[in-house]
């Protein structure tokens, strides 16, 4: 292959994004009927102004952009469908619910195996930074060798 590859006229990096925005989907359906198994959580970042997201307005104010909750211990109706999900959280003890399309997700992880998907949000040039949302425990960062799956067919930036 050449560095000068043309451009596709399929869109196979948005094909991409959307089959790996269903394996969380997936997940979290098995999660919300079963519960967590074993030592399994995760670590969830969204884009907090993509359309359809629906937060408090102080954890909108807290996290102008993007923030990362964790779904382990301390979670409550989560309930999913085919375009978002949708759970109860506590943040600084104060209850809160948030309504999440999978089109808003930048990141889902589950540190228990050691995986991690990243997703392209439409506009986006990479997470900024962010506070932790600090509803559970702290962030969990990715080392090397990691399972991270990262996927860009050349998209032009």
């Amino acid at each position: 292959m050449s560095d000068d590859a043309p451009d596709s006229l399929i869109p196979y990096d948005d094909v991409v994004q959307e089959a790996l925005r269903a394996v969380v989907c997936r997940v979290l359906s098995d999660v919300a009927v079963h519960g967590l198994p074993g030592e399994h959580h995760f670590y969830i970042t969204f884009k907090t102004r993509s359309p359809g997201v629906a937060i408090p307005t102080h954890l909108m104010e807290r996290f102008p952009d993007e923030m990362t909750i964790v779904l382990q211990h301390k979670y409550w109706d989560l309930k999913v469908e085919e375009d978002h999900f949708e759970v109860g959280l506590s943040f600084s003890q104060v209850p809160a619910h948030l309504y999440v399309p999978y089109s808003a997700l930048t990141a889902f992880v589950d540190p228990a195996v050691d995986f991690a998907l990243q997703f392209q949000v439409d506009g986006d040039d990479g997470p900024e930074p962010h506070d932790a949302a600090e509803n559970d425990e702290p962030v969990y960062e990715a080392e090397d060798g990691s399972n991270v799956v990262t996927v860009d067919f050349g998209r032009k930036k």
